[in-house]
């Protein structure tokens, strides 16, 4: 019982904080219909903002893709390494079988061994 009347007591105190605390507009970043606006300052000053926000928001784009290719190179250049990795390792495996076959044909056209009496 006392711990529900201690949580309501938070919770009214959480709200009466937050009913006591004044509401602000924010002003939401993005693009403005400024064709509305009567004089110029404030025509001139919306339009202002509409090319800030654009800006940024090409800047962050511009970050984000050139951090996307920049892994997108490193991943590149560690798969070329792996390539480069296996293909040696063919080229060893496929030297090592070559080797293998010469000496099985050899094995095969060698005369059998003469059993001594």
């Amino acid at each position: 019982m006392l711990l529900r009347s201690a949580g309501a007591c938070c919770a009214m105190l959480l709200l009466a904080t937050q009913a006591a605390a004044p509401v602000r507009a924010q002003d939401v970043p993005g693009i403005e219909i400024c064709t509305v606006e009567k004089t110029m300052e404030r025509r001139t000053s919306c339009l202002q903002s509409n090319v800030d926000f654009l800006q940024k928001t090409i800047g962050k784009l511009t970050l984000d893709h050139q951090q996307k290719l920049d892994a997108a190179n490193r991943q590149i250049d560690a798969l070329k390494t792996t390539i480069a990795g296996l293909q040696k390792t063919l080229g060893d495996l496929q030297a090592a079988q070559t080797k293998l076959a010469d000496d099985v044909k050899k094995k095969q056209d060698a005369p059998p061994p003469k059993d001594a009496k």
